[in-house]
Protein backbone atom coordinates (compact mmCIF):
# COMPACT_ATOMS: atom_id res chain seq x y z
CA UNK A 1 0.00 0.00 0.00
CA UNK A 2 2.64 2.48 1.44
CA UNK A 3 4.88 1.50 -2.25
CA UNK A 4 1.77 2.06 -4.54
CA UNK A 5 1.30 5.63 -2.75
CA UNK A 6 4.95 6.31 -3.53
CA UNK A 7 4.97 5.37 -6.63
CA UNK A 8 1.57 7.51 -7.54
CA UNK A 9 3.54 10.45 -6.43
CA UNK A 10 1.95 12.14 -3.86
CA UNK A 11 4.16 12.31 -1.48
CA UNK A 12 6.01 14.11 -3.23
CA UNK A 13 3.05 16.75 -4.21
CA UNK A 14 2.50 17.10 -0.50
CA UNK A 15 6.47 17.50 0.04
CA UNK A 16 6.44 20.12 -2.38
CA UNK A 17 3.35 21.44 -1.14
CA UNK A 18 4.80 21.53 2.51
CA UNK A 19 8.13 23.53 1.39
CA UNK A 20 5.72 26.53 -0.72
CA UNK A 21 3.63 26.38 2.36
CA UNK A 22 6.33 27.09 4.44
CA UNK A 23 8.54 29.50 2.46
CA UNK A 24 5.57 31.94 2.18
CA UNK A 25 4.85 31.42 5.69
CA UNK A 26 8.07 32.83 6.45
CA UNK A 27 8.45 35.60 3.40
CA UNK A 28 4.59 36.93 5.38
CA UNK A 29 6.36 36.61 8.83
CA UNK A 30 9.07 38.72 7.66
CA UNK A 31 7.29 40.99 5.88
CA UNK A 32 5.33 41.54 9.05
CA UNK A 33 8.07 41.99 11.39
CA UNK A 34 9.47 44.38 8.89
CA UNK A 35 6.34 46.42 8.64
CA UNK A 36 5.69 46.56 11.95
CA UNK A 37 9.16 47.42 13.07
CA UNK A 38 9.25 50.22 10.35
CA UNK A 39 5.84 51.68 10.91
CA UNK A 40 6.54 51.91 14.43
CA UNK A 41 9.67 54.08 14.08
CA UNK A 42 7.99 57.34 13.22
CA UNK A 43 5.33 57.35 15.96
CA UNK A 44 5.92 59.99 18.73
CA UNK A 45 5.94 57.82 22.22
CA UNK A 46 5.39 59.45 25.50
CA UNK A 47 8.38 60.41 27.35
CA UNK A 48 8.90 58.75 31.15
CA UNK A 49 10.55 60.18 33.89
CA UNK A 50 12.15 57.43 35.82
CA UNK A 51 13.43 57.69 39.35
CA UNK A 52 16.16 55.13 39.52
CA UNK A 53 18.11 53.37 42.32
CA UNK A 54 21.85 52.86 41.18
CA UNK A 55 25.01 51.80 43.27
CA UNK A 56 22.36 53.07 46.40
CA UNK A 57 22.49 56.52 44.76
CA UNK A 58 19.25 58.10 43.75
CA UNK A 59 19.25 60.19 39.49
CA UNK A 60 16.51 60.71 37.53
CA UNK A 61 16.23 59.17 33.53
CA UNK A 62 14.15 60.57 31.02
CA UNK A 63 13.40 58.90 28.14
CA UNK A 64 11.30 56.51 26.15
CA UNK A 65 10.86 52.22 26.31
CA UNK A 66 12.01 51.11 23.85
CA UNK A 67 12.34 47.30 24.52
CA UNK A 68 11.58 45.32 27.40
CA UNK A 69 13.84 42.17 28.06
CA UNK A 70 13.18 39.31 30.91
CA UNK A 71 15.97 37.06 31.47
CA UNK A 72 15.86 33.93 33.56
CA UNK A 73 17.80 33.88 37.11
CA UNK A 74 19.70 31.54 36.51
CA UNK A 75 21.19 33.50 33.76
CA UNK A 76 21.23 36.57 35.12
CA UNK A 77 23.50 35.81 37.61
CA UNK A 78 25.97 34.14 35.11
CA UNK A 79 25.89 37.65 34.09
CA UNK A 80 27.21 39.01 37.39
CA UNK A 81 23.55 40.24 38.30
CA UNK A 82 22.89 39.68 42.23
CA UNK A 83 19.27 37.93 42.43
CA UNK A 84 16.72 37.35 45.47
CA UNK A 85 17.14 33.50 46.14
CA UNK A 86 12.66 33.75 45.07
CA UNK A 87 13.43 35.68 42.13
CA UNK A 88 12.71 33.83 38.70
CA UNK A 89 13.46 37.05 36.06
CA UNK A 90 15.32 39.50 36.01
CA UNK A 91 13.49 42.45 34.18
CA UNK A 92 15.16 45.21 31.75
CA UNK A 93 14.10 48.58 30.13
CA UNK A 94 15.97 49.97 27.20
CA UNK A 95 15.71 53.64 27.53
CA UNK A 96 16.09 55.89 24.80
CA UNK A 97 17.67 58.60 26.78
CA UNK A 98 19.14 60.58 24.04
CA UNK A 99 21.23 63.97 25.43
CA UNK A 100 24.14 62.07 23.78
CA UNK A 101 26.31 65.31 23.58
CA UNK A 102 26.01 64.84 27.40
CA UNK A 103 25.78 61.28 27.97
CA UNK A 104 27.84 60.01 24.97
CA UNK A 105 25.02 57.36 24.47
CA UNK A 106 21.61 57.51 23.22
CA UNK A 107 20.31 54.23 24.82
CA UNK A 108 21.09 53.01 28.08
CA UNK A 109 19.38 49.57 30.15
CA UNK A 110 18.14 50.17 33.14
CA UNK A 111 16.42 47.19 35.81
CA UNK A 112 12.62 47.16 36.29
CA UNK A 113 13.65 46.42 40.48
CA UNK A 114 15.46 49.19 40.75
CA UNK A 115 12.55 51.69 39.54
CA UNK A 116 11.36 53.87 42.13
CA UNK A 117 8.91 55.62 40.23
CA UNK A 118 7.65 56.43 36.80
CA UNK A 119 6.02 59.27 35.34
CA UNK A 120 4.91 60.94 32.13
CA UNK A 121 5.07 64.90 32.98
CA UNK A 122 2.92 66.83 30.72
CA UNK A 123 5.92 69.53 30.00
CA UNK A 124 8.95 67.07 29.09
CA UNK A 125 10.02 68.26 25.80
CA UNK A 126 11.33 66.29 22.83
CA UNK A 127 13.56 67.76 20.48
CA UNK A 128 15.18 67.03 17.24
CA UNK A 129 18.26 68.05 16.28
CA UNK A 130 20.21 68.24 13.03
CA UNK A 131 23.35 66.84 15.45
CA UNK A 132 23.52 64.57 18.25
CA UNK A 133 20.33 63.68 18.10
CA UNK A 134 17.74 64.04 20.15
CA UNK A 135 17.47 65.63 23.06
CA UNK A 136 15.06 65.70 26.41
CA UNK A 137 14.31 67.72 29.19
CA UNK A 138 12.41 71.09 30.40
CA UNK A 139 12.38 74.01 28.87
CA UNK A 140 13.83 76.73 31.04
CA UNK A 141 13.41 79.76 29.27
CA UNK A 142 13.52 81.13 25.24
CA UNK A 143 16.14 83.95 24.90
CA UNK A 144 15.83 86.32 21.81
CA UNK A 145 19.54 87.80 21.10
CA UNK A 146 20.81 86.95 24.75
CA UNK A 147 17.41 88.20 26.32
CA UNK A 148 14.83 85.58 27.59
CA UNK A 149 11.48 86.78 26.33
CA UNK A 150 9.54 83.42 27.93
CA UNK A 151 9.89 81.59 31.26
CA UNK A 152 8.45 78.43 32.20
CA UNK A 153 4.90 77.41 30.62
CA UNK A 154 5.34 80.04 28.18
CA UNK A 155 8.21 78.86 26.66
CA UNK A 156 6.50 76.08 24.55
CA UNK A 157 3.96 77.58 22.24
CA UNK A 158 6.38 81.08 21.61
CA UNK A 159 9.32 78.57 20.43
CA UNK A 160 7.31 76.79 18.89
CA UNK A 161 6.62 79.70 16.78
CA UNK A 162 9.55 80.98 16.20
CA UNK A 163 11.35 77.49 15.41
CA UNK A 164 8.51 77.46 12.52
CA UNK A 165 10.42 81.11 11.20
CA UNK A 166 13.69 79.38 11.81
CA UNK A 167 13.22 76.41 9.34
CA UNK A 168 11.68 78.95 6.62
CA UNK A 169 15.00 81.12 7.00
CA UNK A 170 16.79 77.35 7.00
CA UNK A 171 15.12 76.75 3.58
CA UNK A 172 16.28 79.62 2.28
CA UNK A 173 20.03 79.16 3.48
CA UNK A 174 19.63 75.16 2.08
CA UNK A 175 18.16 77.42 -1.15
CA UNK A 176 21.44 79.70 -1.14
CA UNK A 177 23.83 77.25 -0.26
CA UNK A 178 23.70 74.63 -2.41
CA UNK A 179 21.71 75.77 -5.17
CA UNK A 180 22.64 79.30 -5.94
CA UNK A 181 26.62 79.71 -4.54
CA UNK A 182 26.66 75.83 -5.79
CA UNK A 183 25.93 76.15 -9.03
CA UNK A 184 28.47 79.53 -9.49
CA UNK A 185 30.73 77.45 -7.65
CA UNK A 186 30.08 75.08 -10.71
CA UNK A 187 30.49 77.42 -13.11
CA UNK A 188 34.14 78.70 -11.54
CA UNK A 189 34.99 74.86 -11.85
CA UNK A 190 33.62 75.13 -14.99
CA UNK A 191 35.94 78.00 -16.05
CA UNK A 192 38.80 76.98 -14.69
CA UNK A 193 38.87 73.60 -16.71
CA UNK A 194 38.29 75.56 -19.77
CA UNK A 195 41.29 77.91 -19.01
CA UNK A 196 42.97 74.14 -18.43
CA UNK A 197 41.78 73.12 -22.09
CA UNK A 198 43.18 76.25 -23.98
CA UNK A 199 46.37 75.84 -22.32
CA UNK A 200 47.04 72.13 -22.97
CA UNK A 201 45.94 73.66 -26.76
CA UNK A 202 48.18 76.91 -26.48
CA UNK A 203 45.30 78.54 -27.34
CA UNK A 204 45.60 80.32 -24.17
CA UNK A 205 46.05 84.16 -25.80
CA UNK A 206 44.76 87.52 -24.45
CA UNK A 207 41.52 87.26 -25.82
CA UNK A 208 40.71 84.05 -24.23
CA UNK A 209 42.09 85.47 -20.80
CA UNK A 210 39.66 88.59 -21.29
CA UNK A 211 36.76 86.63 -22.10
CA UNK A 212 37.38 84.20 -18.87
CA UNK A 213 37.93 87.24 -16.83
CA UNK A 214 34.55 89.12 -17.70
CA UNK A 215 32.56 85.58 -16.97
CA UNK A 216 34.80 85.31 -13.40
CA UNK A 217 34.22 88.67 -12.28
CA UNK A 218 30.25 88.12 -13.12
CA UNK A 219 30.65 84.81 -10.96
CA UNK A 220 32.51 86.33 -8.24
CA UNK A 221 29.43 89.20 -8.63
CA UNK A 222 27.34 87.12 -8.25
CA UNK A 223 28.72 85.52 -5.14
CA UNK A 224 29.44 88.38 -3.07
CA UNK A 225 25.80 89.20 -3.73
CA UNK A 226 24.98 85.80 -2.40
CA UNK A 227 27.42 85.97 0.74
CA UNK A 228 25.69 89.05 1.86
CA UNK A 229 22.31 87.58 1.85
CA UNK A 230 23.25 84.85 3.31
CA UNK A 231 25.16 86.90 6.62
CA UNK A 232 21.62 88.31 7.12
CA UNK A 233 19.73 85.10 7.15
CA UNK A 234 22.20 83.42 9.57
CA UNK A 235 22.51 87.22 11.45
CA UNK A 236 18.18 86.31 11.79
CA UNK A 237 18.18 82.27 12.19
CA UNK A 238 20.93 82.49 15.35
CA UNK A 239 18.91 85.07 16.90
CA UNK A 240 17.04 82.95 18.91
CA UNK A 241 18.07 80.28 21.28
CA UNK A 242 16.22 77.59 23.92
CA UNK A 243 17.56 76.83 26.77
CA UNK A 244 16.69 73.20 28.22
CA UNK A 245 17.05 71.48 31.53
CA UNK A 246 18.61 67.48 30.87
CA UNK A 247 17.79 65.02 33.33
CA UNK A 248 20.69 65.16 35.49
CA UNK A 249 20.39 69.07 36.29
CA UNK A 250 22.41 70.91 33.89
CA UNK A 251 20.76 73.53 31.37
CA UNK A 252 21.86 73.52 27.67
CA UNK A 253 21.49 76.59 25.49
CA UNK A 254 20.64 75.32 22.02
CA UNK A 255 20.25 77.94 19.17
CA UNK A 256 17.06 77.20 17.13
CA UNK A 257 18.87 77.20 14.01
CA UNK A 258 20.17 73.88 15.10
CA UNK A 259 16.81 72.75 15.68
CA UNK A 260 14.32 70.36 13.49
CA UNK A 261 11.09 69.88 15.72
CA UNK A 262 10.55 70.38 19.30
CA UNK A 263 6.67 68.35 20.50
CA UNK A 264 5.51 67.42 23.90
CA UNK A 265 4.27 63.47 23.35
CA UNK A 266 2.87 63.36 26.83
CA UNK A 267 0.17 66.13 25.66
CA UNK A 268 -0.60 64.94 22.33
CA UNK A 269 -3.82 63.58 21.19
CA UNK A 270 -4.15 60.51 19.28
CA UNK A 271 -5.02 62.75 15.93
CA UNK A 272 -2.29 65.14 17.09
CA UNK A 273 0.28 62.06 16.96
CA UNK A 274 -1.42 60.77 13.65
CA UNK A 275 -0.42 63.98 12.22
CA UNK A 276 3.10 64.19 13.56
CA UNK A 277 3.42 60.40 12.23
CA UNK A 278 2.69 61.45 8.69
CA UNK A 279 4.36 64.50 8.91
CA UNK A 280 7.61 62.46 9.90
CA UNK A 281 6.92 59.96 6.94
CA UNK A 282 7.00 62.71 4.65
CA UNK A 283 10.33 64.22 5.84
CA UNK A 284 11.28 60.74 5.88
CA UNK A 285 10.52 60.13 1.94
CA UNK A 286 11.41 63.73 0.83
CA UNK A 287 14.53 64.85 2.91
CA UNK A 288 18.39 64.63 2.53
CA UNK A 289 19.64 62.64 5.25
CA UNK A 290 21.59 63.42 8.04
CA UNK A 291 23.64 62.66 10.96
CA UNK A 292 25.79 59.96 9.17
CA UNK A 293 22.53 58.75 7.22
CA UNK A 294 21.11 57.87 10.44
CA UNK A 295 18.58 60.33 10.42
CA UNK A 296 16.10 62.99 8.25
CA UNK A 297 15.27 61.45 4.78
CA UNK A 298 16.40 59.16 2.17
CA UNK A 299 15.08 60.74 -0.84
CA UNK A 300 18.70 60.44 -3.00
CA UNK A 301 18.77 56.40 -2.02
CA UNK A 302 15.07 56.75 -3.47
CA UNK A 303 15.79 58.77 -6.65
CA UNK A 304 18.53 56.97 -7.23
CA UNK A 305 17.18 53.26 -7.33
CA UNK A 306 14.09 54.37 -9.09
CA UNK A 307 16.76 55.90 -12.13
CA UNK A 308 18.97 53.21 -11.52
CA UNK A 309 16.75 50.46 -12.30
CA UNK A 310 15.45 53.07 -15.21
CA UNK A 311 18.55 53.14 -16.78
CA UNK A 312 19.47 49.44 -16.45
CA UNK A 313 15.76 48.34 -17.95
CA UNK A 314 16.62 50.67 -20.91
CA UNK A 315 19.80 49.62 -21.41
CA UNK A 316 19.09 45.41 -20.80
CA UNK A 317 15.72 45.19 -22.48
CA UNK A 318 17.02 45.79 -26.15
CA UNK A 319 20.19 44.26 -25.62
CA UNK A 320 18.24 40.72 -24.16
CA UNK A 321 15.42 40.87 -27.08
CA UNK A 322 17.94 41.29 -29.83
CA UNK A 323 19.82 38.12 -28.61
CA UNK A 324 16.91 36.30 -28.22
CA UNK A 325 16.30 36.76 -31.59
CA UNK A 326 19.23 35.97 -33.61
CA UNK A 327 19.52 33.09 -31.02
CA UNK A 328 15.76 31.92 -31.53
CA UNK A 329 15.13 33.45 -35.58
CA UNK A 330 18.50 33.53 -37.52
CA UNK A 331 20.91 31.19 -35.82
CA UNK A 332 21.16 28.34 -37.38
CA UNK A 333 20.52 25.74 -34.86
CA UNK A 334 23.49 23.35 -33.63
CA UNK A 335 26.25 22.70 -31.04
CA UNK A 336 27.36 26.45 -30.63
CA UNK A 337 23.69 27.59 -30.67
CA UNK A 338 23.47 25.28 -27.55
CA UNK A 339 27.13 26.39 -26.42
CA UNK A 340 25.83 29.68 -26.38
CA UNK A 341 22.36 28.98 -24.66
CA UNK A 342 24.43 27.12 -22.00
CA UNK A 343 26.94 29.95 -21.69
CA UNK A 344 23.64 32.49 -20.90
CA UNK A 345 22.19 29.88 -18.49
CA UNK A 346 25.04 29.48 -16.22
CA UNK A 347 25.78 33.32 -16.37
CA UNK A 348 22.57 33.63 -14.79
CA UNK A 349 24.13 31.61 -11.43
CA UNK A 350 27.47 33.57 -11.27
CA UNK A 351 27.58 36.33 -8.18
CA UNK A 352 27.06 39.29 -8.66
CA UNK A 353 30.03 40.51 -6.90
CA UNK A 354 31.98 38.89 -9.33
CA UNK A 355 29.90 41.94 -12.06
CA UNK A 356 30.61 44.36 -9.56
CA UNK A 357 34.61 43.78 -10.25
CA UNK A 358 34.00 43.27 -13.56
CA UNK A 359 32.30 47.00 -14.22
CA UNK A 360 34.93 48.12 -11.93
CA UNK A 361 37.72 46.87 -13.70
CA UNK A 362 36.51 47.23 -17.54
CA UNK A 363 33.43 50.07 -16.92
CA UNK A 364 35.09 52.55 -14.49
CA UNK A 365 39.30 52.10 -14.83
CA UNK A 366 39.32 50.84 -18.65
CA UNK A 367 36.41 52.05 -20.19
CA UNK A 368 36.10 55.68 -17.80
CA UNK A 369 39.52 56.28 -17.65
CA UNK A 370 39.86 56.22 -21.13
CA UNK A 371 37.22 58.55 -21.96
CA UNK A 372 38.92 60.75 -18.99
CA UNK A 373 42.06 60.75 -21.25
CA UNK A 374 40.29 61.84 -24.85
CA UNK A 375 37.66 64.14 -23.81
CA UNK A 376 38.41 65.40 -20.26
CA UNK A 377 42.21 65.79 -19.61
CA UNK A 378 42.24 68.87 -18.45
CA UNK A 379 40.64 67.49 -15.41
CA UNK A 380 43.39 65.46 -14.51
CA UNK A 381 44.22 63.98 -11.85
CA UNK A 382 40.52 64.45 -10.81
CA UNK A 383 38.37 61.48 -12.69
CA UNK A 384 34.88 62.51 -14.62
CA UNK A 385 33.76 59.35 -15.96
CA UNK A 386 36.61 57.04 -14.47
CA UNK A 387 34.75 56.86 -11.39
CA UNK A 388 32.09 55.01 -9.56
CA UNK A 389 28.81 56.09 -10.71
CA UNK A 390 25.00 55.66 -12.00
CA UNK A 391 25.74 55.56 -14.94
CA UNK A 392 28.34 52.11 -14.45
CA UNK A 393 26.11 50.83 -12.06
CA UNK A 394 23.16 50.64 -14.28
CA UNK A 395 25.15 49.13 -17.06
CA UNK A 396 26.91 46.57 -14.69
CA UNK A 397 23.20 45.43 -13.31
CA UNK A 398 22.00 45.36 -17.42
CA UNK A 399 24.78 42.49 -17.71
CA UNK A 400 23.54 40.88 -14.46
CA UNK A 401 20.20 40.88 -15.44
CA UNK A 402 20.88 40.04 -19.46
CA UNK A 403 20.55 36.52 -19.12
CA UNK A 404 17.42 36.63 -17.50
CA UNK A 405 15.94 38.83 -20.33
CA UNK A 406 17.52 36.64 -23.11
CA UNK A 407 15.96 33.75 -21.54
CA UNK A 408 12.39 35.01 -21.14
CA UNK A 409 12.27 36.35 -24.70
CA UNK A 410 13.56 33.20 -25.84
CA UNK A 411 10.80 31.44 -24.55
CA UNK A 412 8.05 33.52 -25.34
CA UNK A 413 8.96 33.27 -29.08
CA UNK A 414 9.51 29.16 -29.24
CA UNK A 415 5.67 29.45 -28.01
CA UNK A 416 4.36 31.28 -30.85
CA UNK A 417 3.18 28.83 -33.50
CA UNK A 418 4.60 28.23 -36.88
CA UNK A 419 1.98 28.87 -38.43
CA UNK A 420 1.30 32.50 -38.01
CA UNK A 421 5.02 32.87 -39.27
CA UNK A 422 4.01 30.86 -42.51
CA UNK A 423 1.02 32.82 -42.39
CA UNK A 424 2.55 36.50 -42.49
CA UNK A 425 5.57 34.82 -45.18
CA UNK A 426 2.57 33.83 -47.41
CA UNK A 427 0.41 37.27 -47.64
CA UNK A 428 3.89 38.59 -48.74
CA UNK A 429 5.56 39.92 -46.14
CA UNK A 430 9.30 39.64 -45.26
CA UNK A 431 11.26 38.27 -42.59
CA UNK A 432 11.71 41.09 -40.65
CA UNK A 433 8.20 42.04 -40.90
CA UNK A 434 7.16 39.11 -39.40
CA UNK A 435 9.22 39.58 -36.82
CA UNK A 436 8.49 42.84 -35.92
CA UNK A 437 4.61 43.25 -37.07
CA UNK A 438 3.88 39.80 -35.93
CA UNK A 439 5.80 37.72 -33.51
CA UNK A 440 7.65 40.46 -31.48
CA UNK A 441 3.67 41.97 -30.08
CA UNK A 442 3.02 38.65 -29.51
CA UNK A 443 6.16 37.46 -27.85
CA UNK A 444 6.19 41.07 -25.26
CA UNK A 445 4.36 39.44 -22.48
CA UNK A 446 7.31 37.16 -22.01
CA UNK A 447 9.57 40.14 -22.81
CA UNK A 448 7.55 42.15 -20.18
CA UNK A 449 8.44 39.01 -18.03
CA UNK A 450 12.07 38.83 -18.18
CA UNK A 451 12.22 42.80 -17.36
CA UNK A 452 9.94 41.94 -14.54
CA UNK A 453 12.50 39.72 -13.05
CA UNK A 454 15.64 41.67 -13.65
CA UNK A 455 14.22 44.55 -12.19
CA UNK A 456 13.43 42.48 -8.84
CA UNK A 457 16.75 41.78 -8.88
CA UNK A 458 18.91 44.46 -9.57
CA UNK A 459 16.61 46.73 -7.32
CA UNK A 460 17.58 44.81 -4.16
CA UNK A 461 21.59 44.01 -5.49
CA UNK A 462 23.74 45.86 -3.10
CA UNK A 463 27.53 43.62 -3.69
CA UNK A 464 28.39 45.36 -7.21
CA UNK A 465 27.29 48.42 -5.98
CA UNK A 466 29.26 48.55 -3.61
CA UNK A 467 32.44 48.54 -5.98
CA UNK A 468 30.81 50.69 -9.18
CA UNK A 469 28.09 52.17 -8.49
CA UNK A 470 27.24 54.37 -4.79
CA UNK A 471 29.47 56.32 -2.44
CA UNK A 472 28.73 57.35 0.79
CA UNK A 473 27.82 61.30 0.84
CA UNK A 474 29.70 61.73 -2.51
CA UNK A 475 29.58 65.30 -3.92
CA UNK A 476 29.19 64.22 -7.46
CA UNK A 477 28.46 61.23 -9.57
CA UNK A 478 28.58 60.56 -13.49
CA UNK A 479 25.40 61.22 -15.01
CA UNK A 480 23.22 62.40 -12.27
CA UNK A 481 23.18 65.89 -12.35
CA UNK A 482 25.87 66.77 -10.13
CA UNK A 483 23.38 65.42 -7.02
CA UNK A 484 24.93 62.64 -4.34
CA UNK A 485 22.22 59.64 -5.29
CA UNK A 486 22.66 56.73 -3.10
CA UNK A 487 20.80 53.27 -3.20
CA UNK A 488 18.44 52.21 -1.01
CA UNK A 489 20.06 48.53 -0.71
CA UNK A 490 23.23 50.25 0.55
CA UNK A 491 21.82 52.33 2.80
CA UNK A 492 20.37 49.57 4.36
CA UNK A 493 23.79 48.32 4.79
CA UNK A 494 25.63 51.50 5.96
CA UNK A 495 22.90 52.34 8.37
CA UNK A 496 22.64 48.69 9.67
CA UNK A 497 26.01 48.06 9.93
CA UNK A 498 28.85 50.56 9.72
CA UNK A 499 26.74 53.04 12.20
CA UNK A 500 28.58 53.23 15.40
CA UNK A 501 25.08 53.79 16.47
CA UNK A 502 23.59 50.26 16.57
CA UNK A 503 20.41 51.02 18.72
CA UNK A 504 19.64 54.33 17.11
CA UNK A 505 19.93 52.63 13.32
CA UNK A 506 18.16 49.80 13.52
CA UNK A 507 14.51 51.26 13.34
CA UNK A 508 15.51 53.04 10.41
CA UNK A 509 17.29 49.37 8.86
CA UNK A 510 13.38 48.26 9.48
CA UNK A 511 11.93 51.17 7.89
CA UNK A 512 14.63 51.62 4.64
CA UNK A 513 13.96 47.83 4.07
CA UNK A 514 9.81 48.79 4.16
CA UNK A 515 10.29 50.95 1.60
CA UNK A 516 12.80 48.54 -0.74
CA UNK A 517 9.69 46.45 -0.67
CA UNK A 518 7.55 49.07 -1.57
CA UNK A 519 9.53 50.27 -4.13
CA UNK A 520 10.47 47.09 -5.47
CA UNK A 521 6.77 45.96 -5.27
CA UNK A 522 5.86 48.89 -7.01
CA UNK A 523 8.13 48.36 -9.68
CA UNK A 524 6.69 45.23 -10.44
CA UNK A 525 3.60 45.78 -10.34
CA UNK A 526 3.67 48.16 -12.75
CA UNK A 527 5.41 45.83 -15.33
CA UNK A 528 2.72 43.28 -14.54
CA UNK A 529 0.23 45.98 -15.22
CA UNK A 530 1.91 46.69 -18.50
CA UNK A 531 2.71 42.79 -19.44
CA UNK A 532 -1.38 41.96 -18.63
CA UNK A 533 -2.44 44.61 -21.21
CA UNK A 534 -0.43 43.18 -23.93
CA UNK A 535 -1.04 39.91 -23.21
CA UNK A 536 -5.08 40.65 -23.73
CA UNK A 537 -4.18 42.76 -26.44
CA UNK A 538 -2.61 40.04 -28.46
CA UNK A 539 -4.68 36.78 -27.12
CA UNK A 540 -7.19 37.26 -30.42
CA UNK A 541 -3.79 36.40 -32.17
CA UNK A 542 -3.14 33.49 -30.76
CA UNK A 543 -6.44 32.11 -30.77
Amino acid sequence: MIKQWFKSGSPWIWLNAAAVSTCLILVVGLLALIVFRGALHFWPSNVAEFIYMEDGRKQTVIGEVVDTSSTTALMARASGHAMADDADLLVQHLIKIGNRDLTGMDFRWILDRNIQSRQYPDDILVIERREWGNFYGYPVALKQEGQVIAEGPQVFPVVSERLRDALSVYKQIQRLEKKEIGAVNYGLERLRLKQRRLELNEQWDEAAKQLLAAERGEYERQYREYQTELQALYKTINRNSLVVKASDGREVDMPLAKLVRIYRPNTMSVWAKTGHYFEKIAEFLLDDPREANTEGGIFPAIFGTVMMVIIMSVIVTPLGVIAAIYMREYAKQGFTTRLIRIAVNNLAGVPSIVYGVFGLGFFVYILGGNIDQLFFPEAAPAPVFGTPGLLWASITLALLTLPVVIVSTEEGLSRIPKSIREGSLALGATKAETLWRTVLPMASPAMMTGLILAVARAAGEVAPLMLVGVVKLAPSLPLDGNFPFLHLGFHIYDVGFQSPNVEAARPLVYATSLLLVVVIVGLNLSAVAIRNHLREKYRALEG
